[in-house]
C-alpha cells in the first residue's frame, strides 16, 4: 500500500511539474500622461520552441490575445484607439490575426475566460500596423509606448510579429 502512495504520490508532482512548465503568469503594463493612468493586465504566454502565429495562433479567427482570462485595458480618460473613440472605462482586447494584416477588437465585457467571446459585446474594431522583429520574443508582451504630448501606441510583441495600434487621449 504504502509502495502504491508513493507512486501516486510521484505521478501527481510530475504531473505538476509538467504543467508549470507550460504557465502564462499574470502581467500588466501601464503609462501615464499628465495624470491620466492608461493600463493593461493580461497572460503572458510563451513559445517554448511552438510555431506561434498561424500556428498555436490561428490565422484569421478571433484571438483572447494573451492566455488564461481576456487581456484588460484600463483607462481614467475618454480614448481615441486607432478609429475608435473609447469612453473612459474597462474594456477587453481581442485580434483577429492575419499574415499580412490584424484587426483589433475592443469589447465592452471584461473577466472572460479566453474561450467566451461574445461579438454581441463588441465596442468596435480597428486595424493594426504590422511589424516582423529581427529577433523572435520568447514571451507575450504588452507594451505602452508614449509618443509624445497626448499620445502613444499599443503594442502587442510576440515570436517575429509585432502588432500596434496608435492612441491619443482625448480629455
Amino acid at each position: 500500500m504504502r509502495a502504491f502512495i508513493l507512486g501516486i504520490t510521484i505521478l501527481v508532482a510530475c504531473a505538476s511539474a509538467q504543467r508549470s512548465r507550460y504557465t502564462s503568469p499574470k502581467e500588466d503594463t501601464a503609462v501615464t500622461f499628465a495624470g491620466l493612468k492608461i493600463s493593461v493586465e493580461y497572460y503572458a504566454p510563451s513559445m517554448h520552441g511552438r510555431k506561434i502565429m498561424g500556428g498555436i495562433v490561428p490565422f484569421g479567427q478571433v484571438w483572447c490575445t494573451g492566455a488564461n482570462w481576456a487581456t484588460k485595458l484600463i483607462s481614467d480618460r475618454d480614448l481615441e484607439m486607432g478609429t475608435l473613440k473609447l469612453p473612459k472605462g474597462s474594456y477587453s482586447i481581442w485580434t483577429v490575426p492575419n499574415e499580412k494584416e490584424w484587426t483589433l477588437i475592443i469589447n465592452r465585457e471584461t473577466g472572460q475566460f479566453h474561450l467566451n467571446y461574445d461579438q454581441s459585446q463588441d465596442f468596435g474594431r480597428t486595424k493594426m500596423e504590422l511589424k516582423t522583429l529581427p529577433t523572435p520574443v520568447e514571451k507575450f508582451t504588452v507594451i505602452l509606448k508614449p509618443e509624445g504630448g497626448k499620445k502613444g501606441r499599443l503594442a502587442l510583441v510576440w515570436e517575429n510579429t509585432e502588432a500596434s495600434v496608435p492612441f491619443t487621449v482625448l480629455n
